[in-house]
């Protein structure tokens, strides 16, 4: 019997907003557990600027990895290993349409963010901007961050709660110092007693490094 270990090789991937043929920008979504690429692409209602083209791929199962986000990393393979290679096909899928990095902006909410985050990481260069909505870096306490490559002063707004339940303060602190010392150009808000959920701060925020990219 054959494992298969790119689970999320072959599902769909969500499009709103202006065709990649003639968009100026991008932006690629990455939902969070137990969500769809359709909830995601709600936020596009809040965030929309013309001229962007917004991908969301959906996760096998509606989950991207099994265990929380603070569990060793191999205890979330292979999901762990397909969902980034997802990502990484999505992003050059955008990059053949003829749209460059520093156009392409990565958002991502709780697991998703944590994917996302765990992604700009693992493939830093220069981007159009990277917004991680309640998540960290992938993995338990303690684990490696000697990540290679530069953000190259990559746009990176990193916001949570301080009272999460799903992503502890810390490792949303870790998150912003490990992609700061990759050179990304990092802003970091912690809203007190928000909850798991997105604000309209935070929307404002990604809403306006969309229309500096565009």
């Amino acid at each position: 019997m054959t494992i298969d270990t790119d689970v999320h090789g072959m599902t769909p991937v969500q499009q709103r907003g202006e065709l990649l043929e003639t968009a100026k920008a991008a932006m690629v979504m990455i939902h969070g557990r137990g969500a769809t690429a359709e909830s995601i692409l709600s936020l596009v209602n809040e965030i929309a600027v013309p001229g962007f083209a917004y991908l969301a791929p959906q996760a096998a199962g509606q989950t991207w990895y099994p265990y929380p986000f603070l569990s060793p990393l191999e205890a979330n393979e292979p999901a762990l290993t397909s969902a980034l290679k997802k990502i990484g096909r999505v992003v050059k899928q955008v990059e053949a349409a003829g749209i460059q990095s520093q156009n392409i902006m990565l958002l991502g909410f709780s697991q998703g963010a944590c994917l996302m985050l765990e992604y700009a990481a693992r493939n830093a260069q220069r981007y159009g901007g990277v917004a991680g909505l309640s998540g960290g870096l992938i993995g338990a306490d303690g684990t490696s961050r000697d990540y290679l490559g530069s953000l190259d002063h990559t746009p990176v707004f990193v916001g949570c709660s301080d009272i999460d339940s799903h992503i502890p303060l810390a490792r949303v602190n870790e998150a912003a110092d490990v992609l700061g010392r990759l050179g990304g150009d990092i802003t970091k808000r912690i809203y007190p007693r928000m909850g798991h959920t997105i604000n309209q701060d935070e929307i404002d925020f990604v809403r306006g490094m969309m229309e500096a990219l565009a």
